[in-house]
């Protein structure tokens, strides 16, 4: 049962990063285009401009978890690799309990203000030309605390289920 709730939280990350994949690409596409108009046309929009960071913003922050996921995130290895997998597990279990769910909470707290007002005024960019709706770029924070919240719930769930006995592999592409 607790194998099945973790897949089924998993399944968030996976299908919001594989859809982040696409960005990535449109992302590029714009920055190429953004390129050619500069310098072959001798013209450009602020809007298309920042679009590529609205791209990025979002590629990052709702990509984090599914690199936590896929165990591709920053790790300091002092000791780590080391570790036997009941040890992993128990650092892994703790690490979301203690630091990630908490930050993820404090970042979740800390942002409604922010984004609420956000909403509120219809924020817009500070650039007379530039996107309209800096608002939505802006639940972008709360929406990352979230799937990272989620995706460290069914981190802890797969590390329980280990240290009852069974192992859960987290490899980078898992079939």
């Amino acid at each position: 049962m607790l194998e099945n709730i973790a897949k089924k939280l998993a399944l968030i990350s996976e299908v919001t990063g594989k859809t982040l994949a696409w960005l990535t690409l449109l992302m590029v596409a714009t920055t190429f285009t953004i390129v050619l108009l500069r310098y072959g046309f001798n013209t450009g929009w602020i809007a298309m401009q920042e679009s590529v960071n609205y791209m990025h913003a979002m590629v990052f922050m709702l990509g984090a978890a599914y690199a936590y996921k896929h165990n591709t995130h920053v790790r300091v290895d002092i000791f780590y690799n080391k570790f036997s997998a009941e040890k992993k597990a128990w650092v892994n279990l703790l690490g979301n309990i203690f630091l990630l769910a908490p930050i993820c909470i404090f970042i979740l707290y800390a942002s409604f203000d922010y984004v609420a007002i956000a909403w509120k005024i219809k924020e817009a960019s500070a650039e007379t030309a530039g996107l309209p709706f800096a608002y939505l770029l802006k639940t972008v924070i709360p929406l990352m605390a979230l799937l990272l919240l989620v995706e460290a719930l069914a981190d802890s769930l797969r590390q329980i289920i280990q240290l009852q006995g069974t192992p859960i592999s987290r490899q980078k592409n898992p079939s």
